[in-house]
């Protein structure tokens, strides 16, 4: 064989050689990375469900009068912060003061007409006391005239005049009596706060009173005000929305799952997550509260009509809500609306998947001074036109039984 042939078989060879090592070593490679995959997977992968398709969101408070009113002040603008109590929209309060003041001068006038019923009552008792001497004194000088008649001292006329006298005692009498149980009647187990009369009175106060309050709407939680759509002039009425208020510090995440990755998922499994806007640097922790009664497209506004000759199945997502730790969010806060990427880790599978029945989820209490204030104002009406005897109790059973002994 001559020197150019063997130069060339030389050169396949070397060439076949260096082919089959490059074989070798990428199919050895494919191996080890199968391999990896598959130790990852079975000891990491298969216990996490992720996505992408997640958002935050939050309670979105929406700000709206109780009242029909003119606006004349705006106290605060978008994205500033509020706490609970902070006045942010005042209304003009003319009309609902003049009935406030009339509704106060209502319960003072009930109050003084209820007193003077009290002091009737007294006065009608001791007008049956004095009916009742009266009769008895009658009563007294018929028999002694009935035991002198016989001896002729006494005219069959005096006897007769005496007899008249009893008579007209005890009609007196028994129109004491009356005027007493009919005035009683208005008074009985009762004191001048609890009568019926002031307590009409008093709830007129009372409805005045937060009528009046209402032409001041506080925020009823700390947040940041946002969609503010009210002016100043505008004419307002109940219910419609003029401004809200979002707080940050509670918001949390919706994650759309797919079906087909629920299959482990628990209530109560940790979660880590990052926002688009802080980067992968930033990971947020949470744990799963609760998945959604139904699908995004079931509760659309057009649900999907799936009984047609044409149906093509579409996986479809199911809402989870994932709770986040108030610590990551005090260092990162989030906005309502923001997206996330989400990895649940559903190695333990010890929890339920449907939530326990829970308490009041969100609530204030920044309307019920309201209430308290009016209760206060009520109570000072009522001491200044009691003259001192607002809890003085109506004359009892008892005293009623002792007149009836003497009668």
């Amino acid at each position: 064989m001559s020197d150019p042939q063997q130069n060339a078989a030389s050169a396949q060879a070397q060439s076949n050689g260096k082919r089959k090592r490059m074989m070798t070593l990428l199919v050895a490679v494919i191996v080890i990375a199968a391999i990896a995959y598959g130790l990852y997977y079975f000891l990491v992968a298969r216990f996490h469900e992720s996505t992408d398709d997640a958002y935050v969101n939050g309670n979105v408070v929406q700000i709206t009068p109780q009242v029909t009113g003119t606006v004349i002040a705006v106290k605060a603008d978008d994205t500033q912060t509020v706490k609970a109590g902070d006045s942010l929209v005042l209304l003009d309060p003319a009309d609902s003061q003049v009935a406030l003041q009339q509704a106060e001068a209502n319960l003072a006038q009930t109050v003084r007409q209820v007193r003077g019923l009290f002091v009737n009552d007294d006065q009608y008792r001791a007008q049956v006391v004095l009916r009742q001497s009266d009769l008895s004194r009658a009563e007294d000088d018929l028999r002694r005239r009935l035991a002198v008649a016989q001896t002729g001292a006494v005219s069959q006329e005096e006897i007769s005049h005496a007899r008249d006298a009893v008579k007209g005692a005890q009609a007196s009498l028994d129109t004491a009596q009356q005027q007493l149980a009919s005035n009683r009647a208005l008074t009985a187990n009762t004191t001048i706060a609890s009568h019926p009369n002031v307590l009409a009175a008093a709830a007129k106060v009372r409805d005045a009173y937060l009528a009046n309050a209402r032409n001041t709407l506080p925020a009823p939680v700390t947040g940041y005000v946002a969609k503010r759509s009210v002016q100043v002039g505008q004419r307002v009425s109940p219910g419609t929305p003029l401004m809200s208020v979002v707080p940050l510090n509670a918001v949390w995440v919706d994650a759309n799952f797919k079906e087909v990755q629920l299959n482990h998922m628990r209530i109560g499994q940790p979660v880590e997550l990052t926002a688009d806007i802080y980067g992968s640097s930033v990971v947020y922790h949470g744990k799963v509260i609760g998945f959604s009664a139904g699908t995004g497209s079931a509760f659309s506004l057009l649900p999907a009509q799936n009984a047609t000759g044409n149906w093509i199945k579409v996986v479809q997502r199911l809402p989870v809500r994932i709770e986040l730790d108030p610590k990551d969010l005090e260092k990162h806060p989030l906005r309502i609306g923001l997206s996330m990427q989400v990895d649940v880790n559903i190695k333990d599978e010890s929890g339920n998947q449907l939530g326990n029945v829970q308490n009041t989820v969100y609530q204030t209490d920044v309307f019920a001074k309201y209430g308290d204030e009016a209760n206060a104002e009520i109570a000072r009406i009522v001491a200044e036109n009691a003259g001192g005897n607002a809890s003085a109790p109506a004359p009892a059973a008892a005293k009623q039984g002792s007149i009836a002994k003497m009668m």
